[in-house]
């Protein structure tokens, strides 16, 4: 009884610490955000036309790539709830995979702009309206710490799996799993907000 009471409040410590990090993510996305929303106010023309520019498909694809990771994941936590260890190994690495296209996709998009020369300080780039320069800095800086953040997630899911497989990760103790669970939607969400800020601007 003692030990199950042990394990419960370290269960809840851990899940506490991690909403708190989700917290402070939140208020660092949260100003970029804002500072998104008060430029897009003084230039709502020049954001309008620097989206027109942006590739919607690639955009939509990747964010039913992320919602359906956001699936895998969470069935992974169901599975391993129920003490299925190799389910939930398939499906953290599903998970993993889905953000791999994710990184890959947003790779060639990148590609395609740079090789356009819009990214920041480029000349072309320089050459347009301060309100368009301001959009891809932002598109870049935005898009950029969400992808390290996609990059981040699936080095820690990559973990996930191992611990599953040598049983560090069972039904009595998840806590690992589900933490990175919550990073990985977290994530996602960002996400969420980040695809119609540069894709569906009207």
């Amino acid at each position: 009884m003692e030990i199950e009471r042990e394990q419960q409040i370290d269960y809840t410590g851990k899940k506490i610490g991690m909403w708190f990090f989700l917290f402070t993510e939140l208020l660092f996305f949260g100003g970029m955000f804002l500072l998104y929303s008060v430029y897009r106010y003084r230039f709502p023309k020049e954001f309008h036309e620097g989206a027109m520019g942006e590739n919607l498909l690639i955009g939509s694809i990747n964010t039913a790539v992320l919602l359906t990771s956001s699936l895998s994941i969470a069935m992974s936590i169901s599975a391993i709830k129920k003490g299925n260890k190799n389910l939930s190994s398939l499906l953290q690495v599903v998970t993993i995979l889905l953000g791999i296209v994710f990184l890959i996709d947003k790779y060639f998009e990148w590609m395609e702009k740079i090789s356009q020369g819009i990214y920041p300080n480029s000349p072309i780039l320089l050459q347009h309206r301060d309100g368009e320069i301001l959009f891809f800095s932002l598109y870049y800086v935005m898009t950029g710490i969400h992808g390290l953040h996609v990059l981040i997630g699936i080095v820690a899911i990559s973990f996930m799996v191992a611990f599953t497989q040598r049983e560090v990760i069972t039904k009595e103790n998840f806590s690992k799993l589900e933490n990175s669970g919550l990073y990985w939607h977290f994530v996602d969400i960002v996400w969420i907000y980040l695809f119609p800020l540069f894709y569906l601007i009207t």
